[in-house]
């Protein structure tokens, strides 16, 4: 089966050494996305929202869209945040309707991030 990795547009991608994004066959598994500049000094829905748009970007670079997302997995560091994140994850989804995880942490890498989202898409036919 051919393998096909979509590579981060952060330094940290290169230094940690993994992908934004691995499609295999009709399965791509999405990294554990965070906000990006200027994203990721807002509030939970900013930072959410923002992250949900470079995981549909990286989808696209695997010829998938938001529509192929049959599950997500979402990390929140309070529950304080998490109005802002289910908003725009519920904007983001809408009828798609991924099985979902919500998960309270302690943190993440930098201190000002608040959230972090995987992303799970399965094409429905083998594609280029």
């Amino acid at each position: 089966m051919n393998r096909k990795n979509i590579a981060t547009s952060t330094a940290f991608g290169a230094e940690f050494g993994y992908s934004r994004a691995v499609r295999v066959g009709r399965h791509i598994h999405v990294a554990g996305t965070c906000a990006q500049p200027p994203h990721d000094q807002g509030d939970a829905y900013e930072q959410a929202k923002s992250a949900l748009q470079i995981i549909a970007k990286a989808l696209a670079e695997t010829d998938a869209s938001l529509g192929d997302v049959v599950r997500t997995v979402v990390y929140i560091t309070d529950t304080a945040h998490t109005a802002g994140v289910t908003r725009a994850h519920r904007e983001v989804f809408g009828e798609i309707l991924p099985a979902s995880t919500l998960v309270v942490i302690t943190a993440l890498l930098k201190p000002h991030f608040v959230v972090e989202i995987e992303a799970y898409a399965i094409l429905p036919t083998e594609s280029a």
